[in-house]
């Protein structure tokens, strides 16, 4: 697995490095120009001295030189010597040098280091005033080093602050990736470039067109399954009438009742993959928000429902129940409700219980549906969220979206779905949790 890099430390470590590197290049350019002023400067002063002393009559004098010891750049060091005296022979491979015919710079080596000497030769005597070359090499140094001194030192506070710059104009790009994260699947509006610098307006403006063609793929789909499932309910009606009018005339046949239970089954389908289509519409739509009484409509929707309890003898009925506002989308709520009843009196069996119950849990309005059926095994809570997963050993007319219908729209209204064992009545427990508007 190919190891990932964070751009950020990069740049960091980076230009970290070029900043040691700037400053070794610094220091190297401050010292060869402080070596070529100090050189400037020192060489003028020897050769004032030196025209001085050869204006004023000289006579014939030896410094006190001790080549062993470390001077200065202030020292300075006078010799006046006759050609003639020959005892000043003794000294010229120490700091004397032999005689010139033209005045200037001279360098020597001795066995202490390199000396530089400007000489006046005159008729009798030569005037030198000589100068340690490494003193002039070790001040260079020291200005060079002062000078980069404080470089290094706020070396790690700009380094420092780098890093911070680096963070704040890379903040676009985590406020990019928290938009992305923060949308819903559903969410495929445009992203505003006005938010997000120059170089991301390419990216932005190709997600966009991403999330244009992907919409308009989505619609088609859902337009495909809508109009499929509408031009299906026609011709099923019609078909399930006549199968009633031949279920009349051969009341014992089993084949005609098996296809009874496949047409029943069809058109179950066919009614879920509608509200499924009408669900996914209005979800990208605007539908208004209002105040919803939670009693009311589960009172609406076990009306609706309560014929095919009676056709199972099914005592339906609400045990527990307290006046509850919620805000969202009527249709969606009623989605929930009229879902969570219907599958509980498909699976309940003939003669059995389901209870409603409505509460109030901390801030959150809960909705209560327990059956006496046979219930699901825990480790299939979250796979029955899924559409058209349906458990295999029930054998009830089903599509397998009744709950992925209920579990989007429960999404819809800012809520939870929850699946448990019920204790009272050994059937499954659902529970619909969403936010509590005060009265």
């Amino acid at each position: 697995m190919q190891k990932r890099y964070s751009l950020q430390k990069r740049l960091v470590i980076y230009i970290s490095l070029f900043s040691v590197v700037l400053g070794c290049v610094l220091i190297f350019a401050a010292y060869r120009i402080a070596l070529e002023e100090i050189n400037e400067v020192l060489d003028k002063q020897m050769q004032s001295l030196a025209e001085r002393i050869s204006e004023n009559h000289p006579q014939p004098l030896q410094s006190q030189i001790d080549l062993a010891k470390q001077y200065s750049e202030e020292d300075l060091f006078v010799d006046i010597w006759s050609y003639t005296d020959t005892a000043t022979s003794l000294h010229l491979q120490d700091v004397l040098v032999a005689p010139v015919r033209k005045a200037g710079f001279y360098k020597h080596q001795t066995p202490y280091g390199t000396w530089l000497t400007y000489i006046i030769p005159g008729k009798q005597l030569q005037i030198q005033v000589s100068q340690q070359q490494n003193v002039r090499q070790e001040l260079a140094l020291e200005l060079a080093a002062n000078m980069f001194l404080p470089y290094v030192l706020f070396l790690p506070f700009a380094v420092f602050g780098l890093g911070w710059m680096i963070r704040k104009n890379f903040q676009p790009l985590n406020d990019f990736k928290t938009e992305l994260a923060s949308r819903k699947a559903q969410d495929l509006k445009p992203i505003a470039m006005k938010d997000y610098p120059l170089e991301l307006e390419p990216t932005i403006q190709e997600m966009n067109y991403l999330f244009g063609r992907i919409s308009l793929a989505q619609q088609e789909q859902r337009q495909f399954v809508a109009d499929s499932a509408h031009e299906l309910r026609t011709p099923l009606t019609a078909l399930n009438l006549q199968l009633q009018i031949l279920l009349q005339q051969f009341p014992q046949s089993e084949s005609i009742h098996n296809l009874s239970q496949g047409i029943l089954r069809m058109q179950h389908l066919v009614n879920q993959l509608l509200s499924l289509a009408k669900q996914d519409v209005t979800e990208g739509l605007s539908e208004p928000v209002q105040l919803l009484s939670l009693n009311q409509m589960t009172v609406t929707c076990i009306e609706e429902l309560i014929q095919l309890a009676l056709q199972k003898d099914i005592d339906l009925g609400v045990e527990q129940q307290q006046e509850l506002l919620i805000q969202g989308q009527a249709s969606a709520l009623h989605s929930i409700i009229y879902n969570l009843i219907d599958n509980a009196i498909k699976y309940s069996p003939k003669d059995g219980v389901i209870n409603v119950s409505i509460f109030q849990q901390g801030r959150q309005a809960v909705l209560q549906i327990e059956d006496s059926g046979a219930g699901i095994d825990p480790a299939q809570f979250n796979q029955i969220r899924q559409r058209f997963y349906r458990i295999h050993n029930h054998a009830e007319i089903g599509s397998g979206l009744g709950l992925s219908i209920v579990d989007k729209a429960t999404e819809r209204l800012g809520g939870t779905l929850e699946f448990s064992r019920s204790t009272n009545l050994s059937g499954l427990c659902v529970q619909v949790k969403l936010p509590l508007i005060e009265a």
